[in-house]
């Protein structure tokens, strides 16, 4: 085979002729997808990576939020447990106080109680004493005790209070006083008599005299002018006795 110079010069040329070719309708647009393909990788890996950082920075600002939010109901719950015993000290205080106040009223209720039951029992057994007493007066009274009751009295009408004997006085504007006296036991005449001029002495007008007998007075007189009682028997001393006694405890 024989080397043509002509014939390499011309595959020189169609090889020239196809790099042109190759290169103007096929390698500068390759290269020019390529170009595109390469700026539009550089463009995705570009948002990609503003996008992990704009994630990371969400992310981050949701950890920050996250932890504040702990923070926060960490606080309140802090706050509230605090708030809860405060008024369950507060609560409890206040029952321990109605708890001492209902303890207190419930104390001077039951003394209360007390003083009126025991009050009560002193004020029976004055009042059975009372009773007994005038039990074993009665079986010992007689006409002479009567006499006794009846000369304290007569003495004691020379000393009335100011008082009585000014409620007396006003008496005398009726015509007529009536005065009923009663006595355990008969009253002699001379008894009648010193006891009317005493009465007399002491009421202005005249003075209209009843007498009955009361065995329940033991021994003494009962005496009733109008709305004024004068007694002086054992009865009416024994309860007064009893009363006065109840009064001053």
């Amino acid at each position: 085979m024989e080397f043509n110079i002509s014939t390499f010069a011309l595959e020189i040329i169609n090889f020239l002729i196809l790099i042109w070719i190759l290169q103007r309708l096929f390698y500068k647009p390759l290269l020019d997808v390529i170009a595109k393909r390469k700026q539009f990788i550089d463009q995705s890996l570009a948002d990609a990576d503003t996008v992990r950082k704009q994630a990371d920075e969400q992310r981050d600002l949701y950890e920050n939020r996250l932890m504040l939010w702990e923070q926060e109901k960490q606080t309140a719950l802090t706050a509230l447990h605090q708030q809860l015993d405060a008024e369950r000290r507060t609560q409890l205080d206040r029952l321990t106080a109605d708890l001492e106040q209902e303890k207190q009223k419930a104390k001077v209720t039951l003394t209360r109680q007390q003083q009126e039951h025991q009050q009560q029992a002193e004020k029976q057994a004055l009042q059975n004493g009372a009773r007994f007493a005038a039990m074993l007066l009665q079986q010992s009274a007689g006409p002479e005790l009567e006499a006794r009751l009846i000369t304290l009295l007569i003495n004691h009408l020379v000393t009335l209070p100011e008082a009585c004997k000014l409620c007396l006085q006003t008496l005398g504007g009726k015509k007529s006083v009536p005065v009923k006296v009663s006595s355990a036991y008969p009253l002699a005449p001379e008894q009648q008599q010193l006891l009317e001029q005493k009465l007399d002495s002491l009421i202005d007008s005249q003075v209209h005299f009843q007498y009955a007998r009361d065995a329940g007075l033991i021994a003494g007189l009962s005496i009733d002018i109008g709305a004024w009682v004068l007694n002086a028997n054992l009865k009416h001393e024994l309860a007064g006795f009893a009363e006065i006694t109840h009064d001053f405890e």
